[in-house]
């Protein structure tokens, strides 16, 4: 290995350092917690150091953010690809997101909530979350309808579970009708 190779795979492993610290900060301390100083003295670098690799909190999030839509992105997969029928898909696929928000409450923040500096829907959209939406628009595409398109259909679906998911945890939906919030949902759907 190269001097060069290995100074690239230093780097690399100081910003998912940086990365994992960050958001294990945020899950259990919120996102205020999680400053330059902090994470500095948490991962034992310099604040240069890690300002050589993020200008600031705001970058952080967004690798955060990026991190999280690719594992959402996962979980919904997964979810839906073990379901044998549309309703079951779209029940997996609200379950499986609901579940990712509840058990990662700082990173859906960052995907969906704070300002990480990342474009959402137009050309310059990182690929991850392009992905994250593509998890969804792939099982809830097929059920949009005549007339609907499929895009629009997975943007209002994904609204109401984002709706769902931010009032619940913000103790605005008492959580025990989740089940039933979903069913609602689903069964509402005409299509399938």
């Amino acid at each position: 290995m190269s001097v060069q190779e290995r100074k690239e795979r230093e780097r690399a492993e100081r910003e998912r350092l940086i990365v994992a610290t960050a958001r294990e900060l945020a899950e259990k301390q919120g996102w205020d917690a999680v400053t330059t100083r902090r994470l500095a003295e948490r991962i034992e670098y310099s604040q240069p150091v890690l300002y050589s690799h993020f200008r600031g909190k705001r970058e952080i999030i967004g690798a955060v953010a990026l991190q999280g839509a690719t594992e959402m992105a996962v979980a919904v997969r997964a979810a839906t690809a073990a379901a044998d029928t549309p309703r079951a898909r779209v029940h997996a696929l609200a379950r499986a997101y609901l579940d990712f928000a509840e058990r990662n409450p700082a990173v859906y923040d960052a995907i969906f909530q704070l300002d990480g500096g990342l474009a959402y829907a137009r050309e310059e959209t990182p690929e991850p979350l392009k992905d994250a939406f593509a998890a969804l628009n792939e099982c809830l595409g097929e059920v949009a309808g005549d007339g609907i398109e499929p895009g629009v259909f997975t943007e209002v679906f994904w609204a109401s579970l984002h709706g769902i998911a931010t009032l619940t945890r913000s103790d605005r939906l008492p959580p025990e009708y989740m089940e039933q919030r979903l069913e609602v949902l689903v069964d509402r759907l005409p299509v399938i």
